[in-house]
């Protein structure tokens, strides 16, 4: 009996998917549950399993683009499983042995010495092979150090360093769904908004001191390191519940407002930006946001987020700093009327209380649309975060100076 395995459907509004790739071959015999190929979305890249076990027949070519619920393979459930060759090879090879006399010296060959293999097999580090294979390069492209048997990083970047340093190849890609739909929705922000950016820096010592000081006791306590992130989404939400039409969108001629804090995260991940969301973080606690963080960005990273995970943010945080950005106007994640973007820390000199002192200070950048936010809201937005970084004993206290509930003003 032959099972059909069919292109699920993705999500609602999405009709076709791509091919992105067959992780099993024409022919295969493959397994139940067994993982036998990607698709993309304009959403998400997803993974399709065997139904069955049997042999594999593809009908659909990698990069093709198909409408859901089209049958792209079918199992072969009659097909015998294959027994490996390995055992049969051996008993013949012994039986061969018993029968056969040993061959006499003088007819042994002798190979030449050019032809005998005599160096040993060479093979590359985890490290060196990614370099040989995103520059294109072959184990017969380089040479080892002297008196080593594997290919390390440097012997890569000496081969290269020695290969042609100018190239008039070209190359061309099909573009992914999700890559072709991210730039569809980027082109349309520019064009179905009024997209404007206002800037201001953070001091981050404060919070670099609190860090350094709790780091430790805080990966032994919950298991998950502390890192900025959190507690720029604890600001971030505080600072939401002030100033509700940042959290807000526009849907025809209405104004949504949201009582809750969806924060979406911009992840870089191999089939490009993907902004997983963590739901309700205003209630949640740094290890909980930390661990959210963690969970949702290595799905990102290995594919398999789901399309639920990715949808329905109100907020978004980007950080271009982890790449060394230094200053850039973030782009607005559709429906989403504004974006924070985080960028590198530098220590440069600033004025505190008069005196020019060294501070890491990071430039921070909140872009938003115009038509529904002013733009007192938007800088005291940005301000607001600014203060509670730079005083994170606020992050405890929602937002309240410690002064004024203690004196109950």
């Amino acid at each position: 009996m032959k099972v059909e395995i069919k292109v699920p459907s993705p999500g609602e509004s999405i009709s076709e998917v791509q091919i992105a790739r067959w992780i099993k071959s024409d022919g295969d015999y493959v397994y139940k549950d067994e993982e036998i190929a990607e698709i993309d979305s304009d959403k998400a890249t997803l993974t399709i399993a065997a139904e069955a076990d049997g042999q594999l027949t593809i009908l659909a070519k990698e990069g093709a683009t198909i409408p859901v619920e089209s049958v792209i393979c079918t199992i072969d459930t009659d097909a015998k499983e294959p027994v490996s060759a390995k055992p049969a090879e051996k008993k013949q090879e012994a039986a061969a042995g018993a029968t056969l006399p040993p061959p006499a010296k003088k007819a042994a060959p002798v190979s030449p010495a050019p032809k005998k293999e005599a160096t040993p097999k060479v093979a590359a580090t985890p490290l060196a092979a990614r370099l040989m294979e995103e520059n294109k390069l072959k184990l017969a492209d380089i040479k080892p150090a002297k008196s080593s048997r594997r290919i390390t990083k440097n012997d890569v970047l000496k081969a290269l360093e020695h290969s042609p340093s100018f190239s008039r190849n070209e190359r061309r890609e099909k573009m992914t769904m999700l890559r072709k739909k991210v730039s569809e929705r980027l082109v349309a922000v520019r064009q179905q908004t009024a997209m404007l950016t206002t800037f201001n820096e953070v001091d981050m010592l404060p919070v670099m001191d609190l860090r350094k000081k709790y780091k430790d006791e805080f990966k032994e306590t919950f298991g998950v390191g502390l890192g900025f992130m959190s507690f720029f989404t604890r600001g971030v939400c505080i600072a939401l519940k002030k100033f509700e039409s940042v959290n807000a969108r526009i849907e025809k001629d209405e104004i949504v407002y949201n009582d809750y804090c969806d924060i979406g995260i911009a992840v870089s991940a191999p089939k490009g930006l993907m902004v997983p969301v963590i739901r309700n973080a205003e209630s949640l606690t740094f290890a909980e946001i930390e661990s959210e963080i963690l969970t949702l960005a290595g799905k990102a990273r290995d594919g398999k987020i789901t399309i639920e995970e990715m949808t329905g943010g109100t907020f978004t945080i980007t950080n271009g700093g982890v790449f060394g950005s230094m200053m850039s106007t973030p782009i607005l994640n559709p429906p989403q009327s504004a974006i924070l973007g985080m960028h590198n820390i530098v220590e440069r000199p600033v004025s505190v209380n008069g005196q020019v002192v060294i501070r890491p200070m990071m430039y921070v950048a909140l872009s938003y649309d115009h038509r529904i936010i002013d733009g007192r809201e938007s800088v005291s937005f940005l301000l607001t975060v600014k203060q509670l970084l730079e005083n994170p004993v606020r992050l405890l206290l929602d937002g309240e100076e410690p002064g004024k509930l203690l004196l109950g003003l």
